[in-house]
């Protein structure tokens, strides 16, 4: 494959992970309009969270969808899932009451859970032996801006924001003249999910335009025995070698730990912001906005040395930089400008160069191809699954107005110390070598 048609396919899968980031991040934004406007109490919106992209709808989807596409194919899934995504949108977008709401974010979850393990497969599966990194890196970089675009859309089109008197004319031409207040408001939040329909229909139209991957029509080739495989056998297939599991434990073990963290900022970094940082919401978003532009800028700096520099040398040096963040907190402090900013700056850089980049690529060269998707969208699943229930932990870590946040951060440290050691460890030799020579390396003739 020409070098410009794994780029060109590789922008065309990456739309994926702006919409599952996007999907995040608008949701995270649009709580408290939708708070308003429904009346919904603080655990309506813990259910708002815990079936969304960010938790428990994601890691549904990520086994279904891992294991779907190693039955049917990576281009089985870009042929359908995003039209699964766009309903949820689209049900979000036309809420009126709890039900919707709730329908909505779990569709549009389990739509992001069902496309990550087949977009990463796919994304190595097509690329060049020297190109493998960079672009993985490019889907990275389609992950950040997903969050930066769509604080920037919430920003403007919120209460008070500068295209906020569009929003004013948008829902009145939809609604009535007399709309209630919180009604207008919560137009803010459908204007932004709208903005997600729409990439995901350009998504939809790139996607299932793409060839099948080359590595699983092989595959299907040599092992059509596969072809009547469920998700159970699967399962027993991948469970049942012992270097399938190995693998598993040391993916799972440097992304779980290092997700445990960056899940809960996410979410809660905003909030962080504003109550042990002391600015205002404004500030925050604006923080949060510029940090995702510092990870973009870092990861396109990334693409061009990951396939030509030691991949232990760049994953140490994510995971010391991201350490140095926390220690910052525990040392400086973050309720002056200077410690909150610092803060800010260190996690973006460590964003840039974070375990989430080099799991995407290790778990894409390390499986074998008829479980690669499989595998992954389990350990998808288990990480975001236990990440749902982390958050909930560090809320009561962190206390009501951030009085636990010392502490918080000490456990920050010592997870990101653990995932900074086992992957030192474990780094494998994989820079530069074609997928089915690895695949003969780790699992013999027989893969």
């Amino acid at each position: 494959m020409a070098n410009s048609g794994s780029l060109k396919s590789t922008i065309a899968v990456s739309l994926t992970n702006y919409l599952d980031a996007g999907a995040i991040v608008a949701g995270a934004s649009g709580l408290t309009l939708w708070q308003q406007y429904l009346g919904l109490s603080e655990v309506h919106l813990g259910w708002l969270n815990f079936i969304s992209a960010n938790c428990l709808g994601a890691a549904v989807g990520a086994i279904i969808g891992g294991f779907l596409a190693d039955k049917y194919g990576r281009k089985f899934i870009f042929t359908y899932n995003m039209i699964v995504y766009m309903v949820g949108v689209l049900t979000i977008m036309l809420s009126v009451n709890f039900p919707m709401l709730l329908a909505g974010f779990l569709i549009t979850g389990i739509s992001v859970g069902v496309g990550v393990p087949a977009s990463w497969t796919y994304i190595s599966e097509s690329s060049e032996v020297n190109n493998r990194g960079r672009n993985i890196c490019i889907s990275q970089m389609s992950w950040g801006i997903g969050p930066m675009v769509i604080l920037l859309l919430g920003m403007l089109f919120a209460p008070g924001g500068y295209l906020f008197g569009w929003v004013e004319s948008v829902a009145h031409t939809f609604g009535s003249a007399d709309m209630a207040t919180e009604e207008v408001n919560a137009f803010s939040s459908r204007i932004v999910f709208f903005s997600l329909f729409v990439v995901a229909f350009i998504a939809w139209n790139l996607q299932r335009r793409l060839q099948e991957s080359a590595e699983f029509t092989k595959e299907q080739g040599v092992g059509k025995e596969q072809e009547k495989a469920g998700v159970i056998e699967n399962i027993k297939v991948l469970f049942s070698n012992s270097v399938a599991v190995k693998t598993v434990c040391f993916l799972a073990s440097i992304y779980l730990t290092w997700n445990l963290v960056a899940s809960v900022m996410g979410f809660f970094q905003p909030h962080i912001y504003e109550t042990a940082g002391g600015v205002s919401n404004e500030q925050a978003n604006w923080m949060n906005c510029i940090q995702w532009f510092i990870i973009v800028a870092v990861t396109f700096v990334v693409s061009k040395l990951i396939d030509k520099t030691s991949h232990k040398a760049i994953y140490t040096f994510g995971l010391v930089v991201a350490i140095a963040a926390w220690l910052v907190i525990v040392t400086i402090g973050v309720n002056g400008m200077v410690g909150l900013w610092l803060f800010a700056i260190l996690w973006g850089v460590q964003g840039g160069s974070s375990p989430q980049i080099f799991y995407a690529l290790w778990g894409s060269e390390l499986f074998p191809a008829k479980f690669r998707a499989g595998a992954q969208g389990l350990m998808f699943f288990i990480v975001r699954g236990l990440s749902a229930v982390w958050g909930l932990v560090f809320t009561v870590i962190y206390g009501e107005n951030g009085e636990g946040f010392t502490i918080a951060a000490w456990c920050m440290i010592i997870l990101l110390a653990i995932s900074l050691i086992v992957g030192f460890i474990g780094v494998p030799n994989t820079r530069g070598r074609a997928l089915e020579d690895i695949t003969k390396e780790r699992y013999g003739e027989n893969y």
